[in-house]
């Protein structure tokens, strides 16, 4: 999970080797129209900022149900602050059924026709939104002159628990990814009237926002909404199973004290937040796990099984994973040192999804890498059996199917504890962003950090624009195939490399992936 935290200003222009046009900023607070009513936003530095845009109706008014758009409204709505994130455990920050809230940042609001860059958060599919210090937009429309938009949707329970087994809304599985699908809809209606091209809208998303972006692609309904997507460490090649999916929504609804629906729709929201906290009851722990669910409808098939949807073949997709993502989980484990040859397998079998023998494992792993400790080998092996195999699967079911698709691996080690971390899962995401200075970022501001970020958010915004990452910033970046498997390593030198890993993909090659939960 992402915290989410109180923005702080990053302040400076990044130096860009995809440059923004100079240009004169009135220091007056910027208006726009949208087809709902005018906005007043702010301005920061040389970017316009519009936070907390509605594009959609309060939800408690839909509980588990397809959102409505907004009702017009005279006069002009202030949108200088962050509106409420969805209803969630755990928040850091306001709460509200009415969360249906977008965030702007853009060079002008002039016809520029830039390209748009919409992410989606992560946070499993249960917590945060888009107002984390680490996804401000500022310096990617100085980087690149594109129009970078957040968003708030349904989450967890409110946005993906399945009920139309249990007499339910069919599409209640999906409402999250239908929130975003709304959004997606304002941006095609309004984006022009922000300086944005509605022909050239990106999609990107890192864990659970990434899991969302390959969702959507699988979707008909968003499909023709955006024309690039890029997910970061979005592993996942399955949604939840209706049957598994009705499971959690029965025991959730039980804890809840709602013995049917019209109690359900009923009860205050804080008793249904309070519900979700409960141990998931298929895996035996962790809170309840929501995410978005095969629901034969506005999902009709799993997002890369049998394979990957050829009706999305024409969509150009970055396939990013970082290299030691599991460190994020066993961070404490890993600065403790106190793994062991003797305690190894028994660490290594609680993270690992693949199911092999840890004992095995860890003795292949000891001849491909003699020299490495047992904690150097705990985190190489739980990400190579856990996180990275997703990530994989995705590559290869698009170049199966001749998809225009580019992969790409973080090396580049998060500098706490003497590089022990390696690079971790959540890492990348303050360098596509080119936001190292911002509250949460761990990558350091070192001049090769900010170098890294730079030639990140030009191959993301190169994608946006063209359609193609590639950008004189970086070296050339060819589409993955399986016969090369070229894989652009970012790292205080970024390089191409031919089948990174290559022995620890054949070693979990010989078992399937199944997403936990699914």
């Amino acid at each position: 999970m992402i915290l989410i935290g109180r923005r702080t200003l990053v302040a400076g222009l990044a130096t860009a080797s995809i440059a923004a046009p100079a240009r004169t900023r009135p220091r007056s607070s910027p208006i726009a129209n949208t087809r709902y009513g005018k906005v007043r936003g702010t301005v920061e530095g040389d970017v316009l900022v519009f936070r907390g845009v509605r594009y959609g109706a309060d939800t408690a008014t839909t509980r588990f149900r397809r959102a409505v758009s907004p009702r017009p409204w005279s006069g002009i709505a202030d949108a200088s602050r962050y509106a409420a994130a969805a209803p969630q455990t755990r928040a850091s920050e306001p709460t509200s059924e009415d969360c249906l809230f977008l965030n702007i940042w853009t060079p002008a609001l002039d016809a520029g026709k830039r390209p748009v860059m919409v992410y989606l958060h992560g946070g499993a599919h249960a917590h945060g939104s888009g107002s984390d210090p680490l996804y401000d937009g500022g310096n990617l429309v100085r980087r690149g002159d594109v129009v970078v938009v957040t968003l708030n949707h349904r989450l967890a329970a409110m946005g993906y628990a399945y009920l139309a087994q249990l007499g339910g809304p069919t599409e209640s599985g999906n409402v999250g990814n239908l929130d975003i699908i709304l959004a997606l809809q304002w941006v095609r209606d309004n984006i022009a009237q922000f300086g944005g091209n509605a022909d050239r809208v990106m999609i990107f998303g890192q864990s659970g926002g990434g899991a969302k972006v390959v969702t959507l692609m699988a979707m008909p309904e968003a499909r023709p909404l955006f024309h690039a997507a890029a997910t970061m460490s979005g592993q996942h090649v399955t949604a939840a199973g209706p049957i598994h999916a009705s499971t959690r929504a029965g025991a959730w609804m039980k804890q809840a004290g709602a013995p049917d629906l019209a109690t359900l729709n009923q009860l205050p929201i804080e008793k249904l937040v309070e519900a979700m906290a409960m141990t998931d009851p298929l895996e035996g722990k962790g809170e309840i796990s929501f995410t978005s669910t095969l629901d034969h409808g506005v999902l009709p098939r799993h997002p890369f099984v049998p394979d990957a949807p050829r009706e999305a073949a024409h969509i150009p997709l970055i396939v990013g994973n970082t290299h030691d993502e599991t460190a994020l989980w066993i961070e404490k484990i890993l600065r403790a040192g106190d793994t062991t040859w003797d305690n190894l397998p028994q660490r290594l079998a609680k993270e690992m999804v693949k199911d092999l023998a840890p004992d095995y494992v860890v003795r292949r792993y000891r001849e491909l890498y003699p020299d490495r400790s047992p904690s150097q080998i705990l985190l190489a092996a739980s990400t190579a059996g856990r996180s990275w195999p997703g990530h994989l699967i995705q590559a290869e079911e698009r170049a199966r199917i001749g998809a225009p698709t580019w992969m790409y691996q973080l090396d580049f080690p998060c500098p706490e504890a003497g590089g022990i971390l390696g690079a971790f899962h959540t890492l990348d995401i303050p360098l596509v962003f080119d936001n190292v200075d911002a509250e949460g970022s761990r990558t350091g501001t070192s001049p090769e950090a900010r170098r890294l970020a730079g030639q990140m958010a030009d191959a993301f915004i190169a994608l946006a624009r063209t359609g193609d990452p590639n950008n004189r910033a970086i070296p050339g970046w060819p589409q993955y195939d399986l016969a090369q498997r070229p894989t652009m390593l970012f790292d205080r030198t970024v390089r191409v490399d031919n089948d990174p890993r290559r022995e620890e993909r054949l070693l979990f090659a010989v078992a399937p992936y199944i997403k936990p939960g699914g």
